[in-house]
């Protein structure tokens, strides 16, 4: 069963709330290991390119000053991790919303700083245009790129940088906390993960991240959890030994403030293809769609896919009215436009002709189908006298195998069903989709059911049945839905997914996911559902044939404009895997597998 996803109900903290609580941070942060003592005695000139001059004097390993911009000095609690030459050490300004960040290379000079806020009164244009007050719960970042001042030593002309090397790179991190994440670096402004030990539900979610390059070995790196509990977390990462120091800051589900810094060990478990040319290098921020003026963005503004912002609530009852007025299969014509089938397989006629009951398990549907013609068929549930009418789409998914769909006659719900029908050994998978979760009635929800097909020339099995399978996680494809539309989607686990829009260039770019399912059907053939939850509500539901790299299948929807039956299809890529099948209880797949 698909599990619900990005339904967070976290308080709206209001300012005091949130001042009351960062009080706790003027000591500084907490961490399970050691502090270092690397800055301790020192003072360090920060010299940042567009941004403040930091003047620091370190008392010692957990007490500083600061002044900002030659200001009045300040004292705060502080702590410092040590990750080869890089030291890293946060900070917040007591009496504030504000702190700062600091990654110091202490061979080149070289530094970045994060400076972090919350309270920030932001409003946000959402990539649908309207206009959002951002939660004040939810932390901001702006990143400064510096270095440190040294008396007789001029600037050096090179900086940090923003960075795609690390796109497409998977990791396995435990923290010395004992908490332990999957991450998966698939676009330059998001990446994607899945809390092993926070959560029990073992899905992946999406947040806008930061890529930073120090050298050839080891990067920083961010996120924010947008449309969550605003929580960010922060760290630099040593690839050859496979090691962060990290600080994580923010409220958790439960209102909590954490303020801490950790180390953690990890491992590699991937690598995807990126594609965009050799000569781009990342260096440059991708534009800003969601600020108010994208030309010029402000302070802290990033790139974050807040969907369910611009989504219209409507009853169960509100749909069910609009399917009335409309409620259409394929678009209403053969001929009829389909957006997202461009690059679609084509339609089978091998089920006219053919009279056959599809009987599924466990007390499911038994369904009667006659059809005598293309593009129409007829069908009777079990004891019904009356036989329904309706316009069905089929391909060959592969070979001698029928992936067909149609609405069921006044639904209510609206419902539709995707069905897997195999001429070869009579198994049959039901994909029964309609409208309305808990949350939504314009947002679609689905199950599968297994059985089998009763047919002149076919003996029905008793035992095999189709079976949900685990074989596609951790492995990405590009989906190309026509020559303007391509969508790279990451199977991250074995009941979650993700999808990431390529810009113009072929760099990955906003990205979002949702819970979905798959069922094996044949060796590399699968089918695969999803429904864009907290988003729009649309649902697409594909067989994969693995061996032509191709998918075929259906979109339901629905809305003020009614609901739609409608068809995708889409060419493939297949452009990497994670091995990460051990991190859910599932036998792990040797590499390359």
């Amino acid at each position: 069963m698909n599990e619900p996803m990005h339904r967070f109900n976290y308080t709206k903290l209001t300012k005091s709330q949130i001042e009351q609580k960062l009080k706790a941070t003027g000591s500084g942060p907490a961490c399970a290991s050691e502090f270092s003592d690397v800055f301790a005695g020192k003072s360090l000139k920060i010299v940042t390119d567009d941004g403040p001059v930091l003047d620091y004097t370190f008392k010692n390993k957990n007490r500083l000053t600061l002044s900002e911009n030659n200001g009045a000095k300040v004292e705060a609690g502080y702590g410092a991790l040590k990750l080869k030459q890089m030291g890293f050490f946060s900070h917040m300004i007591p009496g504030t919303q504000k702190g700062y960040n600091v990654f110091a290379d202490l061979e080149t000079n070289l530094v970045t700083v994060f400076e972090v806020w919350l309270c920030s009164g932001r409003k946000e244009k959402t990539l649908g245009n309207k206009e959002i007050v951002v939660d004040d719960r939810e932390v901001q970042r702006q990143i400064y790129f510096g270095y440190v001042e040294t008396a007789g030593q001029k600037p050096p002309e090179i900086r940090h940088h923003l960075t795609n090397r690390i796109e497409g790179k998977g990791l396995y991190w435990k923290q010395d906390t004992g908490i332990e994440t999957l991450e998966f670096y698939a676009s330059v402004v998001s990446s994607n993960f899945v809390e092993l030990t926070r959560h029990t539900d073992k899905l992946s979610y999406c947040s806008p991240s930061d890529y930073v390059l120090v050298n050839d070995n080891m990067f920083i790196y961010d996120r924010t959890e947008c449309e969550f509990s605003g929580i960010f977390t922060l760290f630099v990462a040593d690839l050859f030994a496979e090691t962060q120091a990290g600080v994580r800051l923010g409220f958790n589900e439960k209102d909590e403030l954490e303020y801490y810094m950790f180390r953690g060990t990890g491992k590699v478990v991937g690598q995807l293809a990126y594609l965009e040319p050799f000569d781009d290098h990342g260096k440059e921020p991708m534009v800003v769609q969601a600020a108010s003026d994208p030309q010029s963005p402000g302070k802290g503004q990033r790139l974050v896919y807040r969907p369910v912002r611009d989504f219209q609530y409507m009853t169960d009852e509100e749909v069910h009215q609009a399917a009335l007025k409309s409620t259409r299969a394929f678009g209403g014509g053969i001929d009829a436009i389909q957006p997202m089938a461009g690059n679609n397989m084509p339609f089978t006629d091998m089920l006219v002709g053919r009279e056959f009951t599809l009987r599924y398990d466990n007390g499911g549907p038994v369904r009667h189908y006659k059809i005598t013609e293309n593009y129409k068929l007829k069908y009777q549930e079990d004891g019904e006298s009356t036989w329904h009418e309706e316009a069905y789409r089929a391909y060959e998914a592969d070979d001698n195998l029928v992936w067909f769909s149609h609405l069921l006659t006044d639904s209510k719900p609206r419902a539709s069903v995707q069905i897997a029908l195999d001429l070869l050994n009579g198994l049959t998978t039901c994909i029964h989709s309609q409208m309305g979760t808990e949350y939504f009635g314009n947002e679609t929800s689905y199950y599968a059911i297994f059985g089998v097909a009763e047919m002149e020339g076919l003996e029905a099995n008793r035992y095999v049945r189709h079976e949900l399978t685990d074989e596609l996680v951790g492995h990405a494809f590009s989906w190309s839905y026509s020559d303007n539309m391509t969508s790279m989607h990451l199977y991250t686990t074995p009941h979650s997914m993700s999808w990431t829009i390529f810009t113009e260039n072929q760099t990955m770019g906003a990205q979002w996911g949702s819970p979905c399912i798959y069922v094996k059907v044949r060796d590399g053939v699968y089918i695969f559902v999803q429904n864009e939850e907290a988003c729009n509500g649309a649902q697409m539901c594909v067989m994969i044939n693995t061996k032509i790299t191709h998918d075929c299948g259906f979109g339901f929807s629905g809305g003020a404009g009614g609901v739609n039956l409608s068809l995708t299809g889409a060419i493939g890529r297949h452009i990497g895997q994670f091995h990460v099948k051990e991190y859910f209880g599932l036998t792990p797949q040797k590499k390359g597998a």
